[in-house]
């Protein structure tokens, strides 16, 4: 009889190996969780998928000491453009190409393989973190105890198991770990077939621009995309009565394109043919299992979101993670992750189907509706990104569940470098707190920058009108103070044994 070896224990499995679950596993690197990754394919998937990503994403990055390695890789964007049958602008959404508030642009394209390697490639610095490929998992069973994760290696036919505290699945649109949470969709309404064109140019097309094109024409919506290198995308309405299979065929796909460009001009990586979807799972947790990128949303490309949804997850989980498994929260932590993220992911779903509905030139008003009409111009479009749902924020507190700003430190680095993926009290005068409270934050290993460490920090504490605020590891703020009761209440929030969600 055949011996069976004993179960290895995890702190967390994370089930794919695509951007989001490389993040989260370079994010729980950081954290020293003993994390296992799970991934069916033996190597990066060759074929671009995903190209864009924002400042927020890259100040994800950052975090986990990646931005540099992935700088190279990327190129800025000016922004998107739509266009109606007869080529006038209808709304044009341009992208400042300075540094927002972030520390970074607001927009860059990237190819996705690039991308992946350089993540991948930052799990080797981590000695907690495994990484094995070709494995397939197929079963989840979970106790008050842990969760045992089954899986077969595809290398050899063999059946393994590990433990683990959590899983978390990372594994796409049609994710197992979905299956056992046992989450139903929330359909959103949108469900159209795209025919995505990759190409590589052969000669110099200068003239196909480097802003983003949505062409808004009944007859047939598209979009170009300008790629790194010399890679272009477009992509193309599929009619109706049009067969899947027949319209990525080559010389389909040339007459498609024939008003861009020809074979002469560039060769054809891939075209196929993507529904695109928008749904969101209705429970994000069940137990120890949870789901993170597509497994828990899928959305319309047209805002260039859904990577980054997927890469915000990831930094809102972890640290919630790290504080499960350190004995240092609540249970009722992780239900912040869904109350927080799900709210945030809908609003920018939601404004992917209105610019949708602009493309298909079916509900223009409605997608006008985003920006403000100039006369005589087209319409100039802004997105504000959403503020976190409710879960840790404090709701009667200034500033609670939005973006906290980057600052430069007077000792040259930048104020996330110094803080980590870690709480930090942002505070104009540090001698201004109490020993009690001082002594509370170092306790919890939090962070303290005062306007002594960076001069914009007491600008803008200036400007918001409050005299501190507490900056989560994700970089949304917990909350602001006005006095020292609302800062008691911060400090209350981070000490060891006060950890639990508190809320308004």
């Amino acid at each position: 009889m055949q011996h069976k070896p004993a179960s290895e224990d995890f702190d967390v499995v994370i089930v794919g190996r695509g951007p989001v679950g490389a993040t989260l596993a370079n994010l729980l690197g950081l954290c020293g969780a003993r994390t296992l990754v799970l991934e069916r394919e033996a190597r990066t998937y060759h074929l671009p998928r995903a190209v864009h990503f924002d400042d927020e994403c890259m100040r994800v990055f950052q975090t986990i000491g990646l931005a540099d390695a992935i700088l190279p890789h990327v190129i800025l964007s000016p922004g998107m453009r739509f266009l109606d049958a007869d080529g006038r602008m209808l709304l044009d959404w341009s992208r400042p190409q300075t540094l927002t508030p972030m520390g970074w642009n607001l927009s860059y394209r990237f190819h996705q393989p690039d991308l992946e390697d350089v993540l991948i490639g930052g799990l080797n610095r981590w000695p907690y973190i495994t990484l094995r490929n070709r494995c397939d998992v197929f079963a989840l069973d979970q106790d008050e105890r842990g969760v045992r994760v089954r899986y077969e290696d595809l290398s050899n036919g063999k059946l393994n198991e590990v433990r683990a505290a959590y899983v978390v699945g990372c594994d796409g649109a049609r994710s197992l770990v979905r299956r056992f949470i046992g989450s139903g969709m929330d359909d959103l309404g949108f469900h159209e077939r795209w025919l995505v064109i990759d190409v590589l140019l052969k000669r110099n097309r200068d003239d196909l621009g480097d802003y983003s094109i949505q062409h808004c024409d009944p007859r047939r919506p598209a979009t170009y995309v300008r790629g790194t290198g010399t890679r272009r995308r477009w992509e193309i309405t599929v009619l109706p009565d049009e067969d899947s299979q027949e319209v990525a065929q080559p010389a389909k796909v040339w007459q498609l394109l024939s008003r861009w460009i020809t074979p002469d001009d560039a060769e054809i990586e891939r075209a196929a043919v993507y529904t695109f979807h928008s749904t969101i799972a209705q429970q994000w947790r069940s137990g120890r299992l949870l789901l993170a990128g597509d497994s828990a949303h899928q959305t319309p490309p047209f805002l260039g979101q859904g990577m980054c949804a997927g890469i915000r997850d990831a930094a809102n989980l972890a640290w919630k993670l790290d504080a499960m498994i350190r004995g240092r929260a609540d249970v009722n932590l992780l239900d912040t992750y869904q109350s927080e993220r799900l709210p945030h992911v809908r609003e920018f779903i939601e404004l992917a189907i209105r610019l949708g509905g602009v493309i298909n030139t079916k509900a223009i008003e409605a997608g006008l509706a985003a920006g403000q009409a100039r006369e005589n111009a087209a319409v100039k479009l802004e997105v504000k990104k959403p503020l976190l749902g409710p879960g840790l924020a404090f709701g009667d507190l200034p500033l609670a569940g939005h973006l906290a700003p980057q600052f430069d430190l007077r000792d040259g680095r930048r104020s996330d470098e110094r803080i980590g993926y870690d709480h930090v009290l942002l505070i104009e005068d540090a001698t201004a707190l109490s020993s009690c409270r001082r002594g509370a934050l170092l306790q919890a290993g939090t962070d303290i920058l005062s306007g002594d460490d960076a001069e914009g920090i007491g600008r803008w504490l200036h400007e918001h009108g409050i005299t501190a605020a507490l900056v989560r590891p994700d970089r949304y703020l917990r909350g602001a103070a006005r006095n020292d009761a609302e800062l008691d209440r911060l400090v209350a929030t981070i000490v060891p044994s006060t950890r639990a969600p508190s809320a308004a």
